[in-house]
């Protein structure tokens, strides 16, 4: 019992690490219109590819807190997100009922995953290569932190790649040993979708970006829906952020108390 409970909390902290952040004052930004995308224009796909790289968010810490809605294999709960990155290093998610009871905390550096329950009194302390039982192999840790702030995943913007307008946006696709994936940016070069596909693997994951706003001058999603499957396993994420900010000085609390259980 108790470990099955924290493989669903584990499920959910591995979709969060998959995606987007939030606004502080949530101001909603007036995107521009496709034909601005002067950037995409031009003919050579080096500048292209430095164009959208350079409309990515920078940042040294973030926070950020949600309500978001999680459905792990058909089971829906409403939850708190409180997200903190500490960039290259730690992200740090702390996940609480509407009650605000604290029922899981997680930890992620670039070589280790741990997961704390507090409900059942037990945790789980795995390498970072834990995370391929449900996401791909070419997955690391600065995936995950693009994610979060909406950026493009920077293994994806390489020179294999094809860029080719879509309706009012520009598509990134290609094939990443044996990942292929499929970026969509607007005007503005940012992400508003992210598909990727493991098809050996039976593996998918799609992130929607919605309702742009700023936050400590970045331009961000606010809207983040995410739906994830892997094998028999399948999680959908509806995060609505409330609050986010950047470069403030963050603590990252996390211990293990002594009763608690490992769990394998």
């Amino acid at each position: 019992m108790k470990k099955n409970i924290l493989n669903k909390i584990t499920l959910v902290c591995l979709l969060i690490i998959a995606a987007g952040c939030s606004s502080k004052k949530l101001v909603v930004v007036k995107r521009p219109a496709a034909d601005s995308a002067a950037a995409v224009k031009v003919s050579d796909i080096s500048s292209k590819l430095a164009a959208i790289r350079s409309k990515q968010v920078t940042f040294n810490t973030f926070s950020g807190k949600a309500k978001a809605k999680l459905d792990v294999n058909g089971n829906d709960n409403d939850v708190t997100l409180n997200i903190r990155i500490n960039r290259d290093q730690k992200i740090w998610i702390s996940i609480t009922a509407i009650a605000g009871i604290e029922i899981a905390r997680a930890q992620i550096t670039p070589d280790s995953l741990i997961v704390i329950n507090r409900l059942q009194s037990v945790y789980l302390k795995k390498p970072f290569s834990y995370i391929y039982g449900y996401a791909s192999k070419q997955v690391n840790f600065q995936t995950i932190q693009s994610l979060l702030v909406g950026n493009a995943i920077g293994e994806l913007l390489n020179e294999s790649a094809t860029l080719l307008p879509e309706g009012n946006s520009t598509a990134i696709t290609g094939n990443l040993q044996g990942l292929i994936y499929k970026l969509l940016l607007g005007a503005d070069l940012k992400v508003t979708q992210t598909n990727l596909s493991n098809i050996a693997a039976h593996q998918t994951l799609q992130v929607a970006n919605n309702v742009f706003i700023q936050a400590n001058n970045r331009i961000i999603p606010s809207q983040v829906d995410i739906l994830s499957t892997a094998g028999n396993n399948k999680i959908q994420a509806n995060l609505r952020y409330m609050k986010a900010e950047f470069d403030l000085p963050l603590e990252y609390p996390f211990s293990i108390p002594k009763s608690y259980e490992a769990a394998n």
